[in-house]
């Protein structure tokens, strides 16, 4: 087979893979595949060999400055993987990267064992199954509670079947077990915009959670948060750990403290140290880069 048909057949065989995750539907109809090879379930991301992401030597360089240096890291279905690091460590742009925001120059970005992330677009990875959220909160102030977990549905959006849906039993159910999960019930029919800074990130990780996502990216969720927010966000993830994949970004030390297990702490680019809180907090490289002594 020359080097042109199995590239062509790669490409098909991801591009099904991809479809499946988004639409539930094999290329096969939902059977099992030849070849001895272990299937995931339809509608599911291929995590046989234990890895939800992949990232394999990703460099990426912006006018000659190198933001992204040969990075490679993975995380296992179910994590909750912090990053820390410095400013300018690579932080938001390894994001943009497995969001496709951002294309990188060198290196491969994988969803499960199959999809390759770095041939798709933004719409099509967060259809996929991964989500993000910024560090700033993005909500429609001017709906309440309850309308912006039902807007973010995954449902169709064309204007006749906007106008004429309406929630099924399950789907109600689905949006009031969110509603308790991130500590809203008691707010529903507030305009969104009347929310304090903590609520409203918590809606924004409602609306993502209505999307089903296996993977969520969280971009210092804790910034700006009092402290009984910040309190209240730890037990939120805790409690979305192992149903979800998290990564989150977080400069807050205690927070790291009381919801973390693995820390992976970036510098210039790429890895600096990998480990526990404690043990990455003993690095002598990471006190010289970033904590500081």
């Amino acid at each position: 087979m020359t080097p042109d048909l199995m590239e062509q057949g790669a490409r098909h065989f991801e591009e099904a893979q991809a479809k499946a995750a988004i639409t539930g539907h094999t290329a096969s109809g939902g059977r099992s595949a030849g070849f001895a090879r272990l299937a995931a379930p339809v509608g599911e991301v291929d995590i046989t060999h234990g890895r939800i992401l992949y990232l394999e030597d990703v460099s990426v360089s912006f006018d000659g400055f190198k933001a992204i240096n040969k990075l490679s890291l993975d995380i296992a279905p179910g994590e909750l993987r912090c990053i820390i690091g410095p400013n300018g460590a690579g932080k938001t742009t390894m994001m943009d990267i497995i969001t496709g925001k951002t294309r990188p120059n060198e290196g491969s970005v994988y969803f499960g064992s199959t999809i390759n992330l770095l041939r798709y677009n933004e719409p099509q990875i967060a259809q996929m199954g991964i989500g993000r959220k910024f560090q700033k909160p993005t909500v429609f102030e001017k709906l309440t509670v309850f309308e912006n977990l039902e807007l973010a549905l995954k449902t169709n959006k064309n204007v006749k079947s906007s106008m004429l849906f309406k929630l099924d039993s399950s789907q109600g159910d689905k949006l009031a077990d969110i509603l308790q999960t991130i500590h809203l019930s008691s707010q529903v029919t507030n305009l969104a915009g009347n929310l304090s800074h903590g609520q409203k990130q918590w809606l924004e990780i409602g609306m993502l959670l209505m999307q089903d996502p296996k993977l969520l990216l969280l971009d210092e969720p804790v910034a700006g948060m009092t402290d009984e927010e910040t309190a209240r966000t730890a037990e939120l993830f805790l409690s979305l750990k192992g149903k979800h994949s998290l990564m989150v970004v977080e400069h807050d030390m205690s927070f790291i403290d009381t919801i973390s297990d693995i820390v992976t702490v970036l510098c210039d680019g790429s890895v600096l140290a990998q480990g526990t809180l404690a043990e990455v907090q003993n690095d002598e490289r990471v006190i010289e880069v970033y904590l500081g002594r």
